[in-house]
């Protein structure tokens, strides 16, 4: 019998008061039913947000370095159960089992980090153009806190989300993406086996319209952070700061790698089909379109073809496979429409574009990786994310064309170039318009230490991961103290 999991408020696992539950199926097989998980109300989540509150004032008081080594048994107990955690993540989720062990280690990664934060939360002293007078400023929490977070990377996202709120003393009410609840669930579980006070986190399943709608929209509810969409967290920042609140929403990416001539087309074509089609294509900071200079545009989609073609694509928890499915048949009907798009616009579809049905392909959501090329940058598959495994070739004349075509989008998360002068390397730091910058290296990827986010429709508010994610938790008290 499939379990039914249980939202967790106020330190106790309790059924929704709807008393009705969702399926949250395998993407890859979906005859494989992961769970059946709560299908909440809004008097659910106000429920969760009450014990967040009534949590708040002691969570407020244990000492930064206490909630650090919360955290960092969190990690050691993610490191200890991370076989199956990987395991889980990709039966719900469709990734491959590597990439999933990958994203397990980045949650690890990304709680000690933030357990280190308890000793280093600091405020700082300035002069003071009066006498006898110590100036200086303090960091407190915001208070309870909402966390939205996406279905693509179901644990490395909730943590970074997380250890900064928690560290920062904040309560949190958070609702998972209805696609990969499980993942999220397991570092719910974790955190409080790690000694996690009860109300501190509380764990609502459901629907964004209802459960996200009431923790954007309750005034009890200081900050929310977000990530998804633009469109919807467009409306969630406007909702959020229109009551006096904090927002902080991550969206989308329509992101590009320059191709210059003098680049290594090898390692380009290599950085740029794994930037593209790994993950299906299901990463906000996924390589959606390669700018090539003409010199070398034949021979860099020749290879690229070649490579997207050989992709081995399957049920991620097959150690061959490379590419997964779409996490939902919703999800694999945007990238089959867009790809309908491209054609009927004149683009040429090099490779792949087809839905997978024959078995083992049958009960999945499967679509080739695609490539198109010949791309007017002008297209709808050169202008919109498409969250699939779709690479977009637009050849221009010279660099100052690619820069153009690079920068003309309204998203602005990540951008790499591919070259070998380091003079142009570096103008290309300096004007491209995106918050994550590669040289010789793919736009996906970041590292826990540093700021992540972006420029543009990509990001609102401050950047998450690294020391600067503690600022959207946290707010400044400036203290005069005369003596």
């Amino acid at each position: 019998m499939t379990e039914i999991y249980q939202n967790y408020i106020g330190g106790n696992w309790i059924d929704s008061a709807s008393g009705e539950t969702f399926a949250n199926t395998n993407p890859a097989d979906t005859d494989d039913v992961v769970g059946h998980f709560q299908a909440s109300t809004a008097e659910d989540a106000r429920a969760a947000i009450d014990a967040a509150e009534a949590a708040r004032a002691e969570w407020r008081e244990t000492s930064a370095p206490k909630r650090g080594e919360i955290l960092a048994r969190a990690a050691r107990l993610i490191e200890v159960d991370a076989a199956r955690i990987a395991e889980e993540l990709t039966r719900e989720e469709g990734k491959t089992l590597v990439e999933a062990k990958g994203e397990t280690a980045r949650a690890v990664q990304v709680f000690d980090y933030f357990a280190g934060e308890g000793r280093r939360l600091s405020g700082e002293t300035t002069p003071s153009e009066f006498g006898r007078t110590l100036l200086y400023t303090v960091r407190e929490p915001l208070g309870t806190v909402g966390i939205i977070t996406p279905w693509n990377f179901p644990i490395a996202i909730p943590a970074w989300k997380l250890a900064p709120a928690l560290i920062s003393g904040n309560t949190v009410v958070m609702k998972p993406a209805s696609g990969a609840p499980k993942t999220s669930l397991n570092i719910v579980r974790i955190l409080a086996e790690a000694g996690l006070p009860a109300g501190v986190l509380n764990f609502v399943t459901g629907s964004g319209s209802v459960v996200g709608s009431e923790i954007s929209g309750n005034s009890v509810v200081k900050g929310v952070s977000f990530t998804g969409s633009d469109t919807v967290g467009c409306g969630i920042y406007g909702q959020v700061t229109g009551r006096g609140g904090k927002a902080q929403c991550e969206m989308g990416g329509k992101n590009p790698v320059i191709v210059l001539e003098d680049a290594d087309i090898d390692k380009a074509v290599n950085q740029s089909i794994m930037g593209a089609m790994w993950s299906t294509g299901q990463k906000c900071t996924a390589t959606s379109r390669a700018i090539v200079h003409k010199d070398v545009v034949e021979e860099f989609t020749t290879k690229a073809v070649a490579a997207a073609a050989a992709i081995r694509i399957g049920n991620g928890l097959d150690e061959n496979t490379q590419v997964g499915p779409s996490i939902d048949e919703a999800q694999l009907n945007t990238v089959l429409t867009y790809i309908e798009a491209g054609k009927n616009e004149g683009a040429r579809l090099l490779t792949g574009g087809n839905r997978l049905f024959e078995p083992p392909y049958d009960r999945g959501w499967f679509v080739e990786p695609t490539v198109f090329g010949d791309v007017d940058p002008g297209m709808v598959v050169a202008r919109e994310e498409i969250f699939g495994p779709v690479l977009v070739i637009i050849p221009v004349n010279d660099f100052e064309e690619a820069m153009s075509v690079a920068n003309d989008t309204r998203f602005g998360l990540a951008a790499s170039i591919c070259t070998r002068d380091i003079s142009r390397a570096m103008e290309f730091v300096d004007r491209i318009e995106a918050g994550l910058v590669h040289v010789n290296s793919p736009t996906v990827g970041a590292e826990v230490q540093v700021p992540f986010g972006g420029m543009k429709d990509s990001s609102t508010g401050t950047r998450e991961q690294g020391r600067v994610a503690v600022d959207f938790y946290t707010q400044i008290k400036t203290v005069y103290l005369e003596y």
